[in-house]
């Protein structure tokens, strides 16, 4: 059976027994809020979880590292949206330890790609028009400092208005610890 047969088949039954109805909210997060995390399995309850957010507390957009790579790109666009649209007034960016982006090698990436059928002249192609395959796929050394980067990136993005709180954090993903790392309250009070 393939993946996509188990999860129609998981899915006809959810629906025919209603077991949707517990999950039941509005496009509006109840606590006001908009995390940007990475897109890490360990994550997926764990995180909910150890902030206290059930279903519908918060917008949750993942990326691989929760990295911001661009200003007027995909995430930023959602954490826009998020604010003006659906009523988040704070942002989180939370990291987390021994993520894979900290030890990214963009080589045996692309190497991964000449295997799986991707013609090395598209490369070339690429950095002819301007992309960095090495910049672009890069990932980070430490959590920490990728964290502050991201949180600099929304706090001084040009379209976040000054009363929305950046908070940065990294989660432990063996056990759920929270650290944080930029407290945005304490920004904002000393703007």
């Amino acid at each position: 059976m393939t993946s996509l047969s188990e999860i129609m088949n998981y899915n006809q039954a959810f629906v025919e027994e209603k077991k949707y109805e517990e999950f039941a909210t509005t496009k509006f997060p109840n606590k006001r809020i908009v995390i940007l995390t990475c897109m890490d399995t360990r994550l997926i309850e764990l995180l909910p979880k150890a902030m206290n957010l059930k279903n519908g507390d918060a917008k949750i957009i993942k990326s691989a590292g929760a990295i911001i790579t661009h200003p007027f790109g995909g995430l930023m666009r959602s954490i826009l949206v998020a604010v003006y649209e659906l009523q988040a007034d704070e942002v989180y960016v939370v990291g987390h330890h021994d993520c894979g982006m900290s030890s990214i090698d963009t080589d045996r990436i692309l190497g991964s790609m000449v295997d799986r059928g991707i013609n090395p002249e598209m490369f070339k192609t690429l950095k002819y028009s301007g992309i960095d395959m090495e910049a672009w796929l890069h990932g980070f050394s430490d959590v920490t400092e990728s964290v502050k980067k991201s949180v600099d990136a929304i706090k001084n993005h040009p379209l976040i208005p000054t009363d929305v709180n950046v908070h940065g954090l990294v989660i432990d993903p063996s056990n759920g610890k929270l650290d944080v790392i930029e407290n945005g309250y304490e920004t904002a009070e000393s703007v």
